[in-house]
């Protein structure tokens, strides 16, 4: 496998890593507090991203069996309003991202190179190839782990970094 296709897949699963650390030590009570005005709480935000993570595998998946006539987006304010997120429970939520990461971090790391130029179609953005689909998604996480940086800072708990080792 390429390199860049191996730091691709290594950056989709480290991601996880960096929702974690930032994670890890929030109370329940806090995870449910919203204190940054106007913005989700951290059960809400790791709930979304743990909504996204089967629609993204799906994708995915879909792009290497050569069924992806249409690759259906998600509406992340419907589901924020309509799926109980202040319900959930945080690592309950970390545990579904965690395993559909190394899921699909398995079945990449074991396809043909010529899988990443396997082609969707979304139904917003158009034809991606998998290596496009897959860059999307890297995104998703690292996007959202300043707002949790925030959160944190707002609840007074210690500063953590995900870069940090």
């Amino acid at each position: 496998m390429k390199q860049k296709n191996q730091n691709l897949i290594g950056a989709y699963v480290g991601s996880v890593f960096q929702l974690e650390k930032l994670i890890w030590d929030i109370p329940d009570a806090d995870a449910l507090l919203r204190p940054v005005p106007g913005k989700w709480s951290v059960l809400e935000l790791v709930s979304h991203l743990a909504d996204f993570e089967p629609l993204f595998a799906d994708r995915m998946k879909r792009v290497l069996a050569g069924d992806a006539t249409f690759l259906v987006p998600g509406d992340e304010d419907k589901f924020a309003a309509n799926l109980d997120y202040q319900t959930r429970n945080l690592f309950r939520e970390l545990e579904i991202i965690r395993s559909i990461r190394l899921q699909m971090a398995r079945i990449l790391t074991n396809m043909d190179e010529t899988c990443w130029e396997k082609k969707g179609h979304h139904m917003v953005k158009g034809p991606l190839t998998l290596e496009e689909i897959l860059k999307g998604i890297n995104y998703h996480i690292p996007h959202h782990l300043p707002f949790l940086i925030d959160k944190r800072k707002a609840l007074g708990l210690p500063e953590i970094y995900p870069d940090q080792g």
